[in-house]
């Protein structure tokens, strides 16, 4: 007998072999990958062949998640989060975590990698003071202009040193008045995804040359920063006895502009860890708008900003959806798994731990009373029905940072707060490669 219902030789026999064993025919070994040929061929109450046993070689069978994955699968379980956790290029956990979820304030994390990536970490900003016009001995016959370049701290002791300067460079009477230049940046205040109440409440106006933060003395965000810094100047200027015979404005210099004195703001990353710590928007959306301008020239904008953020990703193959600097645009968008291969190139770079330095430890800052028990730098981000944490983990049991991005969407912020500090705990203490 060649051929039984169609059957080779040697399958026939086995299969006359199975019924005589009472046991339901084996799959021929040779026409399917190993990985599909298990025990499941035979009945439950029937021990496995020889030839089903001898195909699958202990390496192949497939192991069994460790607890503390099941861990993370049931803290997760039924709720719109996503996560990616990593090492070094290497994935360690993944849920959802190719699905594009608004990163509230995580954005001034793609911020920071965008900024570290094009300037370096010592960059300052600079507040000048010159004056167009005539100079004759100790007098000044013309305008005194006040020129910002994105320094988002400049306030009162900031004019009060230019004052001194100022006199210290032997001028003594100034005909003409200080003015504050409103160039350098436009005076775009909105992006789209915005709310409406967002410029009233949650971001001042992003201006080149800012004062006190751009609010008045009661909180309330104001449209004439300039002119409160030109106000402030003169006040200082005539306390050191400079007398000032005009009234302070604010408006875009014009002719040839002599410079008389400068100050400088505090290091990039001074900046960004009082941006990223506190999660403040108008450090984001100042410095924002000079990276803009910086990379693409002209007026620094909201609008440039996120470009530059976006065109940071995508020159390391990730695809963001940026419409701000903030994180305030509810249309932004990025990938749990996409933000952890930034984090990635950041480990790689010089300007690696300058990074991580700048985000709040478990305690500190937007982290004020979570994960005090664990190793961790993150970035929180927070919207309505948005909740955000992303950066890196010290995992005990391999001795060294982790990376990871949770992402979620239709909790409560104490909801997902629960979930982000219980996932970051499992992964600090239990986690392995």
């Amino acid at each position: 007998m060649r051929r039984l219902l169609g059957i080779p030789r040697l399958g026939a026999l086995f299969l006359l072999a199975g019924l005589v064993a009472g046991a339901a025919p084996p799959i021929a070994s040779a026409t399917l990958r190993p990985r599909f040929v298990t025990a499941t061929a035979a009945p439950a109450t029937a021990r496995p062949s020889a030839l089903v046993t001898a195909a699958i070689r202990p390496e192949q069978r497939p192991k069994a998640p460790a607890r503390w994955i099941d861990d993370l699968d049931a803290t997760v379980a039924g709720h719109a989060v996503s996560v990616a956790i990593g090492l070094d290029g290497q994935w360690l956990y993944r849920h959802g975590a190719r699905r594009a979820r608004p990163p509230a304030s995580n954005e001034k994390l793609l911020l920071s990698m965008a900024l570290l990536d094009r300037t370096p970490i010592w960059t300052r900003f600079r507040t000048r003071v010159g004056f167009t016009g005539a100079r004759d001995g100790d007098r000044i016959r013309g305008t005194l202009w006040v020129l910002g370049h994105g320094d988002p701290e400049v306030d009162r002791t900031t004019m009060r040193a230019l004052a001194r300067a100022v006199k210290d460079a032997g001028i003594r009477k100034i005909r003409g008045r200080v003015m504050g230049s409103t160039a350098g940046f436009e005076r775009d205040w909105w992006a789209p995804g915005w709310r409406d109440y967002f410029p009233a409440d949650y971001i001042p106006l992003p201006t080149a040359l800012t004062y006190e933060g751009n609010e008045d003395r009661y909180g309330r965000h104001i449209r004439d920063p300039e002119r409160r810094a030109a106000r402030s100047l003169t006040e200082r200027l005539r306390a050191l006895g400079v007398r000032v015979t005009g009234d302070p404005g604010a408006g875009v210099p014009s002719g040839r502009l002599r410079e008389i004195a400068s100050r400088v703001s505090a290091p990039l990353t001074t900046l960004m860890r009082s941006m990223n710590r506190a999660s403040r928007n108008f450090y984001a959306e100042v410095i924002g708008k000079w990276l803009g301008g910086r990379v693409f020239g002209g007026a620094g904008s909201i609008a440039k900003a996120a470009r530059a953020i976006h065109d940071f990703a995508a020159a390391h193959g990730i695809d963001v959806i940026a419409h701000d600097a903030s994180g305030l645009s509810y249309w932004n968008r990025v990938e749990p798994e996409g933000l952890v291969d930034l984090l990635w190139f950041a480990a790689r770079q010089p300007w690696a731990d300058a990074l991580r330095l700048t985000l709040p430890h478990g305690g500190q800052g937007t982290l004020e009373g979570r994960l005090r028990d664990v190793r961790v730098r993150a970035k929180t981000g927070t919207l309505d029905g948005v909740s955000a944490l992303s950066g890196w983990v010290w995992l005990e049991k391999l001795g060294t940072w982790g990376q990871f991005s949770i992402l979620s969407q239709g909790m409560s912020k104490t909801e997902a707060s629960a979930i982000e500090d219980r996932i970051v705990h499992i992964v600090a203490r239990r986690a392995t490669a």
